[in-house]
């Protein structure tokens, strides 16, 4: 298992290659790569500036990935998110995770980025042409994360 939090942009293919490396059990990989968009809620976004809480930000991805180990049969993950200065069409964050079938790794993914949108302490500050303004929290993402409350643990 991967935990990253970091200011320098990540290698997508060698992240993912790292993952089924060597490792003859893994038959399935997914990924997801979050992108900084160049808009949002109708404003042109230039820039943007992501904050954390160091080390418990790290905990927090942690135990969201140690929740998805729980619940599907994984066999290595991988959570980098960035931080600090990004601007449109840099690379957030990655999300990939490795199992014997495809459908734990897909469901494992999509609960880890769900998850991260709400449990995991970051604070995003886009600046615009009006100025700078901090990005609240959203309804959708808290009602993605809830979905997972009564869905059935993976099993290949």
């Amino acid at each position: 298992m991967k935990i990253a939090v970091q200011t320098e942009p990540f290698d997508l293919a060698a992240e993912v290659a790292a993952l089924h490396r060597d490792n003859p059990k893994v038959g399935a990989v997914a990924s997801f790569l979050g992108v900084t968009r160049d808009e949002n809620d109708g404003h042109a976004i230039q820039g943007m500036r992501l904050e954390h809480y160091p080390g418990m930000t790290e905990r927090a991805l942690r135990r969201i990935a140690e929740e998805a180990m729980a619940r599907w049969p994984l066999l290595d993950l991988t959570v980098i998110h960035r931080v600090g200065e990004l601007k449109p069409t840099d690379p957030i964050v990655l999300v990939a995770v490795a199992a014997a079938h495809r459908g734990d790794a897909f469901a494992a993914c999509e609960f880890i980025m769900d998850y991260l949108k709400t449990q995991a302490p970051f604070w995003k500050k886009e600046t615009t042409a009006a100025g700078s303004r901090w990005v609240e929290a959203r309804a959708a993402d808290d009602a993605a994360a809830a979905r997972w409350s009564d869905r059935p643990r993976g099993n290949g």
